[in-house]
């Protein structure tokens, strides 16, 4: 089947991509520029309380499908973090997501944190503090962080055939999309306050780890992103926004008594949309109708739930502030019902649909969301996201970004998998190695969806080689056929 957009490998000079930009609509929302990248870029960024990261670029935190049963890290999820640590970014958001206990795992192959893996989280961040300072001679500049999650309705601990959702409120969509049964119990008060405490400790052994922050995950529907949407839910954590913001606050409060000095930052889908579905013959996503209003989102209008409505995530950074919060990553929507929003690609997962516009629009998107969200809170730090679709114009948009004071940090995910060297590159003034930029072909989401191991299997020779490749094309086929 033809593919519906331009790709952006055949926009080759500045002028076809303004002119593409134009057509779409979005020149203002994407801007870029000429000259060399680095100077924004390289730039060091500077806390409030006077810890700095280096650079401009960072590491963003992705799911892993390759640590052992046990929760602890693999070689093959060591061999990831050190190459991380060569990239040249010096900050770097967690690598990847870390559940905070088993049953919130949302697959069995998930890094867990917890007194019998803390050592093995240590020795990856040493491995890759090792790498960074063998590749640059020192590594003070290094900001590292550690994602806490927990998957809630995605839950799957320990088959990846077998869904154990935990869920704070019914869902009008999801609930029926994911076979949750209308009497499944829901979260109750009191097992949310026990979730509470597990987070508090798991910040508390990252600084005993030595990292420098740790990242209370709110984005992409899993459990504490999807609470900020319970407003039908009764009790301490559901209803008004106080109550839905309730764990972080409790959370923050926690880590303050137990873990000192521990930075805290969050990842936040700003906005979201109504779950999409494939639809007509070429499978092109469409919002799936919903009884209005539409109550269970957030980041996104009750009336119109295809539409961005951030009165509640600006309410939200304003909370952020007055619990001293500096360092917040902006994402959008989830990669579960909504990946268009969230990673816009050309080429969707085995399990995703078409995507319904340029994804070059979403992009636009994002980053325009961020600079709305900047300008509105200047004293935060925002790390962008998003970026990878860019392909070999990501250093011009991203510098530019930099340079307007749109965003403090760009955050690169799935491009750290196929060419985690770009940001050195960037810096150093190198051409891209155009056949390692990520193209979005998606397998890196193919693949664990299917249970297999992360990684970028089109362009990385080392997964290239491996078994998993050829079963994951066999697979693809079987499901196309």
């Amino acid at each position: 089947m033809a593919v519906p957009y331009r790709r952006v490998a055949s926009l080759k000079s500045a002028d076809r991509l303004a002119e593409h930009l134009d057509r779409l609509g979005i020149a203002e929302q994407l801007p870029f520029a000429g000259g060399d990248p680095a100077g924004p870029l390289s730039a060091p960024l500077t806390l409030p309380d006077g810890r700095t990261a280096g650079n401009r670029f960072c590491v963003q935190p992705m799911e892993g499908w390759d640590g052992t049963a046990g929760g602890r890290p693999s070689a093959l999820v060591e061999r990831r973090w050190r190459a991380f640590g060569r990239s040249g970014a010096k900050l770097v958001w967690g690598c990847e997501a870390v559940a905070v206990e088993h049953a919130g795992r949302a697959n069995p192959n998930q890094l867990r944190i917890g007194e019998d893996t803390i050592d093995g989280l240590a020795a990856l961040r040493g491995a890759l503090v090792g790498e960074h300072r063998q590749r640059y001679g020192a590594g003070d500049d290094l900001l590292i962080g550690l994602q806490l999650t927990h998957s809630g309705r995605f839950c799957r601990p320990a088959d990846q055939a077998r869904a154990e959702p935990w869920i704070p409120a019914r869902h009008p969509v999801l609930d029926r999309r994911f076979g949750i049964a209308t009497d499944h119990p829901l979260a109750t008060d009191g097992e949310i306050e026990a979730l509470v405490e597990r987070f508090i400790a798991s910040g508390a052994l990252a600084r005993q780890a030595g990292f420098d922050f740790v990242d209370i995950k709110h984005c992409h529907g899993y459990f504490t992103h999807e609470l900020l949407g319970c407003r039908d839910r009764p009790g301490r954590f559901g209803g008004d926004l106080e109550n839905r913001t309730r764990f972080l606050r409790e959370v923050v409060a926690g880590l303050r008594r137990r873990a000192p000095g521990l930075l805290i930052g969050v990842r936040l889908s700003a906005f979201d949309a109504v779950p999409f579905q494939p639809s007509g013959d070429d499978g092109t996503g469409e919002p799936t109708p919903v009884t209005l209003p539409y109550r269970s989102g957030f980041g996104v209008s009750q009336d119109d739930p295809t539409a961005v409505d951030l009165t509640e995530t600006c309410a939200f950074l304003e909370l952020l502030q007055r619990l001293d919060i500096p360092l917040v990553n902006i994402t959008a929507g989830s990669p579960y019902y909504t990946p268009h929003l969230q990673r816009p690609a050309l080429f969707p997962p085995s399990d995703g649909y078409r995507p319904p516009e340029d994804p070059l629009v979403g992009v636009a998107r994002q980053i325009d969301v961020v600079r709305k969200l900047k300008r509105r809170f200047p004293g935060l730090i925002f790390v962008g996201s998003a970026y990878s679709y860019l392909q070999e114009w990501l250093p011009a948009v991203a510098a530019e970004v930099v340079r307007r004071g749109h965003a403090d940090a760009v955050g690169l995910g799935r491009m750290m998998l196929s060419y985690p060297d770009l940001p050195h590159d960037v810096l150093a003034g190198l051409p891209l190695a155009r056949k390692r930029i990520c193209r979005t072909f998606s397998d890196c989401t193919t693949a664990p969806r299917k249970g297999l191991i992360s990684g970028c299997f089109p362009l990385d020779p080392f997964y290239r080689d491996r078994p998993e490749a050829q079963h994951l094309q066999e697979l693809k086929s079987a499901s196309a056929s």
